[in-house]
């Protein structure tokens, strides 16, 4: 058996590492206050992330206007207790002791603003169950 991770840590994977993953970063960042380590990266990362995304995120009241793309490691994958997957299919390693999850997520690339706040507000309700999930003590009911 063994012991959770004082500290659980998690891998938001999506292909350009420039929308879902991002905002599903930002928004675990905010939200757990330092009580879960995250980590997000794309299995063909873009050059900058979706200006889209940005204003949406923007919106509520979160700035990732500088954060940058970053490309999927073995290393990140195994240094991670959770890894989230948005849509990059076989290109995420998989290592047993993981626990994955698949989030099936519109790609906010080449969207309007709209449709991204829709994804954005998706991904926070996501966020928020998750982030329960990892920090509930044993036995404890969610609300």
């Amino acid at each position: 058996m063994n012991p959770s991770p004082a500290r659980p840590s998690v891998l938001f994977v999506c292909v350009h590492n420039a929308g879902r993953s991002q905002m599903a970063a930002a928004f675990l960042t905010r939200l757990g206050q330092g009580r879960v380590e995250v980590r997000s990266a794309g299995s063909a990362p873009a050059e900058t992330v979706n200006p889209a995304v940005v204003e949406a995120m923007a919106e509520a009241g979160i700035d990732i206007s500088a954060e940058t793309p970053k490309v999927l490691t073995t290393e990140a994958v195994q240094a991670s207790d959770v890894v989230i997957t948005m849509g990059c299919g076989d290109a995420c390693p998989v290592f047993p002791g993981k626990r994955y999850l698949d989030w099936k997520l519109d790609d906010p690339a080449g969207q309007g603003l709209g449709a991204v706040r829709l994804i954005r507000d998706q991904i926070e309700s996501r966020i928020r169950t998750l982030l329960h999930e990892l920090t509930a003590g044993p036995g404890q009911a969610a609300p």
